[in-house]
């Protein structure tokens, strides 16, 4: 497993909301939390088969803002 983080703007639990089925479907459910607290709104993936491309793309397809961290 790799572990992949990301700064966002994903910065409330309905941004959170907004995101999870997505990252549900991409990365699988617990494979991924966001630290709102964090002010880098650090997302965190552990996957073994995706890239951050991917996840960047599915983020970005979600309305919201991501770069590598």
């Amino acid at each position: 497993m790799k572990t992949l983080q990301f700064k966002t703007n994903i910065n409330c639990g309905g941004c959170v909301k907004a995101v999870t089925p997505t990252l549900n479907q991409e990365a699988g459910a617990g494979n991924w939390q966001v630290d709102t607290a964090n002010p880098d709104k650090i997302l965190t993936v552990t996957s073994d088969k995706l890239t951050a491309e991917q996840v960047v793309q599915a983020i970005e397809n979600a309305g919201f803002q991501i770069q590598a961290a």
